[in-house]
Formats: C-alpha cells, structure tokens, sequence
C-alpha cells in the first residue's frame, strides 16, 4: 500500500505520483514491487533501499549515499497479550521528500494521522524523523509497562495454581523482552550516529539539525536508554520469577510424591496382615468368633502406630 502525504497548515492532503510536489510524505505498507519501482522512479531512491526495511531480519543501521540518506530502526509491535515483538521500520530522507517503509501497518506511524497534523509537517523532514523515533520510544516504554503489569498477574495466577499455560505466558515474555533487549540497544548505537551526522557540514542538505531537533534527538536517546534499563530490570525479575516459580512446582511434585509414598506405606501395612491371615494355614484367632474383628484391631493399631511415627517425621 502506497500513500502519499503533504502538510496543508493543520491537515494533511493526499495526493499521487501525478500531482506530486515537494515536501511529500510517502508511506509505503507491505509495498508491492510495482509501489517500489514508482517510488523509485520518481525519488531517485535506490531499490535496495526501499526494500531494505522488509526483511523482518534487517538490524539497525544507518546507511548514506550522495542524495539519500536511509535509517533502518526496529520499532515495538505487540501480536497478543503475550507476545510482543519488533519490526524494523525503514526511513529514507532525500533532498525533497521523506519516505517510510514498514511490512505492516504499524502503532508508530499511526500517530502521524490528521488528526495530529498540527504537531509536525511533512517539510521538515529531519524534525519528522526524529518525531518518529520519539513516538518509537515512547510506544517501547508503553509495551515494557504492560508487560510489567501482565507480569503481575501472572504471578498472582501462579501463587495460586501451578499451572503450565502460566509458566508458558511468563516464556512468551520473556521472549519478548529479550528481542526488545537487542532492538533498543543497536537502536541507540543509530541514534548516536544521528547525534554526529547532523554536525557533518557535508550531509547539511539531507539532515540538518536545529537546536530545536537537537533537543528533541537528546530526548529521543534519553527515552531510548531508559527504555533499556527498564527492559533489563524486567527482564531479570522476570527471569528470577520463572526460576523461583520452577523450583516451587518442584517442591511441590516432591511433597505429592512424598505424600503418595507415605500412603503407600500405610495401605501396605492392613494389606500384608490381611494377606497373613487369608492363608489357608493354622492361624491366630482362627477359631475365635470375633476373629475378623481382632484381626482387623490388631492391623488398625499397626497402620495407626506407623502414621503416626511418619508423621513425627514429616513425611505427611
């Protein structure tokens, strides 16, 4: 899906390739070759770097030629309430226009709507930027608290019930954090090297930043490293949950099966008396009339005497 976008004061106008003028925004969704090949026609962007940000593999980076300069930055998506990932999203900046690339439709570049016209324009390329790796930062702040929160509940879930979907949801997590572990650290090596090209003389017509973009690239890099040690705080409560709720499921199936051998030991006791007095030989009590009921005392007391030594040693 192509769209092409351009601020008009507090709105955005849509437009095509036939009207296009500078300034333009062009969004590309999960693009087809045809969308790609246009685009390229008409930017003079290289294909590769169209097509960089849809490899769901491709890493951060930062790449530049004469007239082009293409950012590749891993934004948060989250698939469930338990599975959270991240999609690398593709920004290339030429002389007249900003491009974004991205394989689906995205929370990020949701944000830059009509109905948020007013807070940034498709002109100023660079502010628009670093804009989008701000609302990126922001969105990865936003999933590692729900992930905190999702966290607590299962844990509170768990304290009551060991269960395997529990211990499964807190892996999914897990998982999740340690993709986003990887994403924010090599997007904060890309967001350095923004911080260094925007004082290059040399690349003043593809990103030129002003002290107002200043500030906010600063921001960006603050949220970013927050962003990170708030994943790494997550991540090792989360990792000494899973292994201190392990241990308990342990303990626990070492207590059931203490129990069932300790029941298996008293059943035993009646059985052996029972299967004494059931042979076809002289025993005690044989003649007597009250013979079953002696004998069923006699395994009673036994089985009693031996629950209750089991017992003095916490074996129940």
């Amino acid at each position: 899906m192509l769209k092409i976008y351009k601020s008009n004061f507090d709105s955005l106008r849509e437009m095509n390739l036939t009207e296009l003028e500078k300034g333009a925004w062009f969004n590309l969704i999960n693009p087809t070759a045809e969308e790609i090949n246009s685009v390229a026609s008409v930017t003079g962007v290289p294909l590769d770097f169209l097509k960089a940000a849809l490899d769901e593999e491709e890493r951060s980076r930062v790449e530049i030629e004469e007239n082009c300069l293409l950012i590749i930055t891993n934004i948060p998506v989250m698939r469930g309430s338990d599975n959270y990932d991240a999609l690398p999203l593709g920004i290339v900046l030429t002389t007249d226009y900003f491009i974004t690339v991205c394989l689906e439709q995205n929370e990020v570049l949701s944000e830059f709507s009509n109905d948020t016209a007013r807070l940034f324009h498709t002109v100023k390329r660079t502010r628009l930027l670093f804009q989008v790796l701000y609302k990126s930062a922001l969105l990865y702040l936003k999933y590692l608290k729900q992930i905190n929160r999702r966290t607590d509940d299962i844990e509170r879930h768990l304290r009551r019930s060991m269960k395997n979907k529990e211990m499964f949801q807190l892996l999914d997590l897990q998982k999740g954090l340690t993709y986003y572990t990887a994403t924010l650290r090599s997007n904060g090596i890309v967001l350095e090297k923004l911080l260094r090209l925007g004082t290059n003389a040399q690349l003043q017509h593809l990103i030129k930043i002003y002290d107002e973009d200043q500030d906010l690239l600063e921001d960006v890099i603050i949220e970013n490293k927050q962003a990170i040690e708030m994943v790494e705080m997550y991540s090792g409560i989360l990792s000494g949950m899973m292994d201190a709720f392990a241990s308990i499921i342990s303990n626990n199936l070492n207590r059931v099966m203490k129990f069932l051998a300790t029941m298996t030991i008293l059943l035993a006791i009646p059985t052996m008396i029972a299967s004494f007095w059931g042979m076809n030989v002289d025993v005690p009590f044989r003649d007597s009339a009250g013979g079953f009921m002696e004998v069923s005392l006699f395994a009673l007391a036994i089985t009693g005497t031996s629950a209750f030594v089991l017992w003095k040693k916490d074996m129940f």
